[in-house]
């Protein structure tokens, strides 16, 4: 199995040294194949997509300005 090495910030070091008892790379392991198989389901999906590009950026202005309409309130 390959390794990987990640940086994290010192404020969550310390809570992670804390909890020793933890097995913190199972955890890291877990949360990254969740990410992972929702890309790939998200990759599934886009690639069965018939939208252009200039679709997609069309469909997120409306979504942004509608969003703003409403936080504006």
């Amino acid at each position: 199995m390959p390794i990987m090495t990640l940086s994290i910030p010192e404020d969550l070091y310390k809570i992670i040294k804390s909890y020793n008892e933890i097995k913190w790379s199972e955890i890291a392991r877990r949360a990254m194949w969740e990410y992972a198989m929702k890309l790939e389901l998200i990759e599934k999906i886009l690639s069965k997509s018939k939208l252009k590009e200039e679709d997609v950026e069309e469909i997120g202005h409306l979504i942004k300005k509608d969003l703003r309409k409403h936080y504006e309130k």
